[in-house]
């Protein structure tokens, strides 16, 4: 008996068979091209119409967007910048940008240090550690370490800076993830030079147009560079120039118009 399919779609190579080919055994290689294309159309005829795909949860990386259309927090009084540096930043970021594209073939053939590891892409806490060092992952005192002594400086204990030859060997899912990574550590902990150091390298890397979860991940950044302003108490935080500059990527570079400072 033909299946429903059988009688709705047009047979495109139409194959006449012989009674002993009718009926076969599909446990049995076919002997003959008659009896391989019979096997194919009982196959076929066996399949359910609709398949649904049993897919283990734990397997999936949790991955959401959410674009949220909230404009940012007013600065306070003489705490944002004005339209002409803000024109000044994106320039300079533009220019940047260019010569990343330019030379990342070149870059990320440079040979690392040994004492370079760069983290699995799933490693969130590796991307933390790299990043931030352990010094700020672990929220302890790096008092003990002497700045002077360049040498014997520790990446590992200060965060490894966002070289050229590391950022260029970085793909777009990676740029992408990473940023995600460090803004949700922004979200709880305060900020600090070297997370601005790797916000900037990772953004300048963002190409576009971008994906949604970039839109969501950069207008993120921009609110709690916004908030964190607004919790300064005077003009002459050093924190206050390093945050207006990420708002004003966010927002003029990369188009996020509504959260841009007005002057």
């Amino acid at each position: 008996m033909k299946s429903d399919v059988e009688e709705l779609m047009p047979r495109q190579l139409p194959v006449e068979f012989d009674d002993d080919v009718l009926d076969l055994d599909l446990n049995v290689p076919p002997r003959n091209p008659q009896e391989y294309l019979r096997q194919v159309q009982l196959e076929a005829s066996m399949c359910p119409d609709v398949v649904v795909a049993q897919i283990d949860p734990k397997k999936l990386r949790k991955q959401s967007v959410n674009i949220s259309l909230a404009g940012l927090q007013a600065a306070p009084a003489g705490f944002s910048p004005s339209l002409r540096w803000q024109q000044l930043q994106v320039s300079n970021f533009s220019d940047v940008r260019q010569n990343i594209a330019k030379n990342r073939q070149q870059w990320s053939s440079h040979n690392l240090d040994d004492n370079v590891v760069i983290p699995k892409p799933v490693d969130d806490e590796g991307w933390k550690k790299f990043c931030l060092g352990e010094n700020t992952y672990y929220q302890a005192s790096s008092s003990h370490t002497d700045a002077n002594q360049e040498p014997g400086l520790d990446y590992s204990k200060t965060g490894f800076p966002p070289l050229l030859s590391i950022v260029s060997r970085l793909t777009q899912s990676t740029v992408l993830m990473v940023l995600e990574i460090l803004i949700s550590w922004f979200e709880e902990q305060d900020f600090t030079p070297q997370l601005g150091r790797w916000l900037f390298a990772l953004l300048a890397s963002l190409e576009k147009p971008l994906l949604p979860e970039a839109h969501s991940c950069i207008r993120q950044l921009a609110r709690r560079c916004a908030h964190l302003r607004c919790s300064l108490e005077n003009q002459e935080d050093e924190k206050l120039p390093a945050l207006n500059l990420l708002i004003c990527l966010v927002a003029r570079y990369f188009e996020q118009n509504d959260l841009a400072d007005q002057p």
